[in-house]
């Protein structure tokens, strides 16, 4: 907005929006290119975990679908998938409380949620999870997550899960595919046909109401896939898209790497169609994911330096703030070292306890293991220094030579660090005393490790029967969105109280639009 001022002196407003290249949509596409017509109840835009979970519930209310994807393959990343509750979580003991959760997340995400959505995910997600464990059967494990960072002032809740095959089981694939492999059989063998390698353009409307998706297949033939109940848009955020990424969440274009897979295929093709069909969009900016995978896949608790060889902030943090304060780093800030020493292991297995998480514990982390036992990171690290990402050196001199960084600097910078240590109390950054390691006894490491973008977290405003809303919050008739596709449920951060919650999101939200589809509700 810009903002005059009329002869009078009064403010007014001027709307002077930026043009963008999807703010028209695109002409139809004539009915004579259009080479068939297919009739369904439910047609689903996008096949990852969202758009899947919709189809494997729908197949089983009765309902006929179709999915159509434009990846020739599954479409998932990552390993983890979180609830509020599960089985399993009470077996170990852990019990969460549904209201300081939905404060912590409020507070994480600066109160821009719509608290109805944070509900419904609190709420439904272990029955979503539950569900998913009996569509998988006895193909398949769930295990409890014990790699979660247990900080004073942000701790994560001890709710993610990963799923393992069981001995001699069907499945092929392991975390965030295998959850798209069981929900695929689930909704093969149900009826419902899934088409891939054929991207829709564009949502076809009569009377006001969705009512068909206007794609185009391998063959470069247009078809229409009308749906008698509602199109659900299932299609993934806009992390290969710099335009939206500018737009929506500029932030989102500062890591040198991307970490979504498959590569470039998330790129708003929903929100872009929702948006023509008369959707709106949440307010910017919308919440992004920074994992730190864009090097080496640890970097732990110990003393972070940025390319000029200083420290710049509390190593005591999660992943999020890790990859946040290493961007605003000088010179790029794509890339940041920890520097440690030969005891790294010992001061790891006493410490981690404390300060743990991701990239401080495996992926893999079982909860209730001691970390000695939940890990390979001796076996990593050293992989690290045979592929140059971790240099191994007997001087701090020569590690910072190594690593290209002004010597003066990196000796000068361990060497506070080692003085704080002694004191007992880190005065520069605020660290947890019994965090603090000492750097003295070579050789000395300096891990390379540094954030990559992983997904975009906003998007179409919905409903909680996953209806999506025009400007006025009123339901466009025949149109829903699940997955990272609708907005609503983050803002600022993704909230890594449970990593992977965006996956249980997913499950959750599908199976909330097929009941709505079931009780056409939409």
């Amino acid at each position: 907005m810009e903002y005059l001022f009329d002869e009078s002196g009064e403010m007014k407003i001027a709307d002077v929006r930026t043009k963008h290249s999807w703010d028209v949509p695109p002409p139809p596409v004539p009915e004579a290119e259009i080479a068939e017509t297919i009739d369904a109840d439910v047609v689903i835009v996008g096949g990852g975990i969202s758009g899947l979970a919709t189809a494997a519930r729908c197949t089983q209310l009765g309902l006929k679908c179709v999915v159509l994807e434009k990846f020739h393959g599954l479409v998932a990343h990552g390993a983890h998938i979180a609830t509020i509750g599960s089985k399993l979580q009470r077996e170990n003991g852990v019990i969460i409380n549904k209201k300081q959760f939905a404060r912590d997340w409020m507070r994480i995400c600066g109160s821009r949620v719509n608290e109805d959505l944070l509900w419904l995910y609190i709420n439904n997600s272990e029955a979503a999870f539950e569900w998913l464990l009996e569509c998988g059967g006895d193909e398949i494990k769930a295990v409890l997550f014990g790699g979660n960072y247990r900080g004073p002032d942000f701790t994560e809740y001890a709710g993610t899960h990963f799923l393992e095959r069981t001995e001699n089981s069907k499945y092929k694939y392991f975390g965030a595919m295998l959850i798209c492999e069981i929900l695929e059989d689930v909704a093969l063998s149900g009826g419902t046909e899934i088409i891939r390698k054929t991207r829709v353009e564009q949502l076809e409307k009569t009377d006001g109401r969705v009512t068909a998706a206007i794609s185009k297949g391998e063959d470069g033939k247009y078809r229409r896939y009308r749906a008698s109940r509602g199109v659900v848009l299932a299609t993934g955020d806009i992390g290969a898209d710099p335009e939206m990424l500018e737009a929506f969440s500029p932030l989102g274009l500062k890591p040198a790497k991307n970490g979504y897979y498959p590569p470039g295929l998330n790129t708003g093709d929903g929100h872009k169609m929702g948006y023509w069909a008369g959707g709106a969009f949440e307010n910017a900016p919308w919440a992004l994911s920074l994992h730190l995978i864009a090097y080496a896949y640890y970097c732990f608790f110990f003393l972070h330096v940025n390319k000029q060889g200083k420290r710049y902030m509390n190593e005591d943090t999660w992943i999020q703030a890790k990859s946040i304060r290493t961007l605003m780093q000088p010179e790029g800030g794509d890339w940041a070292y920890s520097i440690f020493d030969s005891k790294w292991y010992e001061e790891c297995s006493k410490l981690a306890q404390y300060g743990g998480g991701q990239f401080v514990d495996s992926l893999g982390a079982v909860y209730g293991r001691p970390w000695t036992e939940n890990n390979d990171t001796q076996k990593a690290i050293e992989t690290y220094v045979s592929n140059g990402l971790c240099v191994r050196c007997d001087t701090i001199e020569e590690l910072a030579e190594k690593i290209n960084v002004p010597v003066e600097n990196l000796v000068k910078t361990v060497g506070r660090y080692n003085e704080l240590k002694q004191l007992g109390e880190d005065v520069d950054y605020g660290k947890r005393a019994n965090l603090l390691t000492s750097i003295d006894k070579p050789p000395y490491y300096a891990l390379k490790w540094g954030p990559a973008l992983l997904n975009v977290f906003g998007g179409l405003l919905i409903d909680t029967k996953m209806r999506v809303l025009d400007k006025e919050q009123n339901p466009v008739p025949g149109l829903l969105a699940v997955g990272n596709v609708s907005g609503g449920l983050y803002g600022v951060d993704y909230p890594l109280l449970l990593s992977g919650n965006s996956h249980g999101r997913a499950l959750t939200w599908g199976r909330a639009a097929a009941d709505t589809l079931a009780e056409r509700e939409a």
